[in-house]
């Protein structure tokens, strides 16, 4: 089965992605209002009305602002780990809660059905409450998000190894971050094993784990003050080039943006 995917937005403003297969459509991430979502959903051609939940990857601001709304004034359940609903709750973003019934439970290394996707939980070292990546898989179409990742350990190396399809974090050029105006401890924050992963980082996180079973690779959020789309594509090119990894050849790489929504993508 085909499975359709497509970045409503990827970046520090708000994160949102939307994947379907069949009649069953999920959403990863709500970090955007709910006019948004549904603004750009349109624009495809698509509606909440097959989205069967919201997979929350952590409790950051960018990642949850939209959640509640879309979940109680669509009837859309919302799965994260225990501790991330502990965090929505708290947090200064979410302006209501989500209607109890709408609450579900997916922990790490938990794996659910949902229609024809099977969508597994997994660690993720970040500094929100709690961090996941999803893999999800239709028959024998495995799609892979690793977003906000401060380092690569073994469980992520595994993922990235076992996708097809994988939306991979480049948050930030070295260079960039070193010499720009962030404040010293921030630099540290987002370079650090809990941050956010660099495009070298990513790069060679893809030279090293991936398989010539991916066929696609998607950099998301990359930081609008540390890094611009060309550099981070041109350094993860480059890297992948340097051990025999030709993009546009033996898989297609593609940079998420901030604030525009992506083409709509058929991964087959």
């Amino acid at each position: 089965m085909d499975i359709t995917f497509f970045c409503l937005a990827s970046g520090s403003s708000g994160n949102c992605f939307y994947l379907s297969a069949g009649d069953t459509a999920i959403l990863i991430d709500a970090g955007l209002s709910q006019r948004h979502v549904k603004k750009a959903l349109k624009e495809k051609n698509l509606s909440l009305a097959n989205v069967k939940g919201i997979f929350v990857t952590h409790d950051h601001a960018d990642h949850i602002k939209g959640v509640s709304t879309l979940s109680n004034e669509n009837v859309i359940p919302v799965y994260a780990t225990a501790e991330v609903h502990k965090g929505m709750k708290k947090s200064y973003c979410m302006t209501r809660d989500i209607d109890v019934p709408l609450v579900r439970k997916l922990e790490k290394g938990e794996e659910l059905q949902l229609g024809s996707f099977t969508i597994h939980s997994f660690e993720v070292p970040h500094d929100g409450t709690d961090n996941v990546g999803y893999h999800i898989s239709v028959d024998d179409i495995n799609f892979c998000i690793i977003t906000d990742v401060g380092h690569v350990t073994q469980e992520v190396a595994e993922h990235i190894g076992l996708a097809n399809y994988l939306v991979l974090e480049a948050n930030y050029d070295e260079s960039m971050l070193e010499m720009g105006p962030y404040p010293r401890y921030l630099k540290d924050r987002i370079s650090g094993e809990n941050g956010h992963l660099s495009n070298a980082s990513c790069g060679n996180a893809l030279l090293n784990y991936a398989t010539p079973e991916l066929k696609h690779v998607w950099l998301c959020h990359l930081s609008e003050e540390n890094n611009h789309p060309e550099l981070a594509r041109k350094t993860v090119e480059s890297i992948l080039r340097s051990g025999g990894i030709i993009p546009g050849k033996d898989l297609v790489l593609d940079v998420l943006r901030r604030k525009i929504p992506s083409e709509l993508f058929l991964l087959k």
